[in-house]
């Protein structure tokens, strides 16, 4: 694990806020200069704790206004070829995140929609007739207050 400092966490803070933002930038906000925010940036990569630069959408905006999360038991577990399950489950485009999780369902679903009629199309074609899908539940999201960010 790689050791972090007030400075890398304040990098770390300033490029969830903003990815976009350049060395040079983010040396002038923390008070550091250039070369040396370029090479911590370069230290966070190597070290694989940026691991990337995301694209956040508007969903509603694009049309996409119903959001749920979706809780699915595969019907017979030993059964089941896991990996041909998720290889189906991660092609259908509007299921955004797949979580192999332990507890009640054997995975947690995000799933965008345009309504709760598409929601149920999605559901009734496309899920619900991947081989293996025992049980599910559905959670519709009303608002969103905090989304992940720095710890």
């Amino acid at each position: 694990m790689t050791a972090l400092d007030d400075i890398d966490r304040k990098i770390l803070r300033a490029l969830f806020a903003d990815a976009t933002q350049s060395s040079a930038t983010l040396g002038t906000q923390l008070g550091i200069s250039q070369p040396m925010a370029w090479r911590r940036i370069r230290r966070l990569q190597d070290a694989g704790i940026l691991a990337g630069k995301r694209l956040e959408l508007d969903l509603p905006a694009l049309g996409f206004g119903v959001r749920v999360f979706l809780g699915v038991k595969l019907a017979a577990r030993g059964r089941v070829d896991l990996e041909s399950f998720e290889r189906a489950i991660t092609a259908i485009p509007e299921v955004q995140t797949v979580e192999h999780v332990l507890g009640l369902y054997d995975y947690r679903l995000r799933v965008v929609a345009r309504d709760i009629a598409d929601f149920e199309r999605v559901l009734r074609r496309r899920i619900l007739t991947l081989p293996g899908v025992g049980n599910v539940e559905a959670n519709v999201l009303l608002s969103e207050e905090r989304r992940p960010g720095p710890i």
